[in-house]
């Protein structure tokens, strides 16, 4: 018998371990594993709990009884939850059997993640009764292979466990379309938008720009509404009016990722002409523009220190839309005029001073 740390290695009679529901009853062939086994022997032991409930490897169990085995070594887990169990039974089955769409690997994401930080908090609540903060009943990250110390937050693990990547930006943005198109406060047309993005996901289609498109989308519609709102004022209802049609009219021109931070930034601008300022009213210019303070300033140049060692000169530059290029050269351009103007104004302030 071998002992680490949350779970102990033993051998078990085939027939004492219970398989109990799963979610895909087909297995697929196991002429592979069947004939990997009889060269090699078992590679991954299968995984159980004290009470002999199968946790992972199902497919091994069935390829092992197909050979005829009568007993083998397996791991043996303790401190896991009857949820979390059926869950990492059926991301194994998935695993090693038929993978699942896209949509199907968000879900199955989101319940791993929240069940595994549970289970988590609540082997942290049950160590804190062990002299020393160490409770070895208490096993260490829920994952396929023994427990780790380092295992890293609950959301890389449920992502790992799903696609085998730390993929877990792109499902929590399919979980985000899903949130939308489940969504009853959402305008019909928005969850109709996130609905038919899911569907092209699942077919094939990258998931980043379907976010792009589908937030932008809620974003606009937000500030329609708030065109619309009669708790707004009415310079905030035609701010917000005059910002979504001028979104509008760039949506068929732009890209998604353009077209997503076009609706962002005009709505924020709404959300901050729309509060009430402290103090002294905030000059506005020309434009429409808020002119902003010192310590605005202070904060929008401290986040740009060295902005330039953080990207790649060869993809910007074969990325870039020519308009997005002359919005960037322009941008520098009112950069270094406005510098040149406060070098001058330092100076005048350094003379009257002396």
């Amino acid at each position: 018998m071998a002992n680490s740390p949350g779970h102990i290695e033993l051998e078990r009679s085939l027939d004492s371990i219970t398989v109990g529901r799963r979610h895909r009853t087909d297995l697929g062939d196991l002429d592979a594993m069947i004939e990997s086994i009889r060269r090699e022997g078992l590679l991954q032991p299968i995984t159980i709990t004290p009470e002999g409930a199968l946790v992972c490897g199902a497919r091994r169990l069935s390829a092992l009884q197909a050979l005829g085995i009568k007993t083998v070594n397996v791991w043996v887990r303790s401190g896991i939850t009857d949820r979390l169990g059926q869950l990492l039974a059926e991301q194994d089955d998935n695993a090693l059997h038929k993978p699942l769409t896209p949509t199907e690997q968000a879900t199955l994401y989101r319940e791993l993640k929240t069940v595994m930080a549970e289970d988590a908090a609540r082997r942290q609540v049950d160590s804190r009764f062990v002299a020393g903060g160490h409770n070895p009943r208490v096993d260490g990250g829920a994952k396929l292979a023994p427990p780790s110390e380092s295992a890293g937050k609950a959301r890389a693990q449920a992502a790992l466990m799903v696609t085998g990547r730390n993929a877990y930006t792109t499902l929590e943005r399919v979980g985000r379309l899903q949130d939308l198109a489940g969504d009853a406060s959402q305008p019909e047309h928005v969850r109709a938008a996130a609905s038919a993005e899911l569907e092209r996901i699942d077919a094939g289609a990258g998931v980043y720009s379907a976010f792009q498109r589908v937030n932008a989308e809620a974003t606009l519609t937000e500030l329609e509404q708030l065109a619309v709102n009669p708790d707004a004022s009415p310079a905030e209802q035609a701010h917000a009016r005059a910002e979504a049609a001028r979104v509008r009219a760039e949506e068929p021109t732009v890209r998604a990722a353009d077209l997503e931070r076009l609706a962002a930034d005009a709505l924020a601008r709404v959300r901050a002409s729309g509060k009430k300022p402290r103090g002294k009213t905030p000059l506005v210019l020309p434009g429409g523009w808020e002119r902003r303070t010192l310590r605005a300033f202070v904060l929008t140049w401290t986040d740009l220190i060295e902005w330039w060692e953080h990207f790649d000169v060869e993809e910007i530059a074969a990325g870039l839309t020519d308009e997005q290029w002359e919005q960037f050269t322009a941008t520098v351009a009112g950069t270094v005029a406005f510098a040149e103007a406060i070098e001058v104004a330092r100076q005048d302030s350094s003379r009257r001073t002396a």
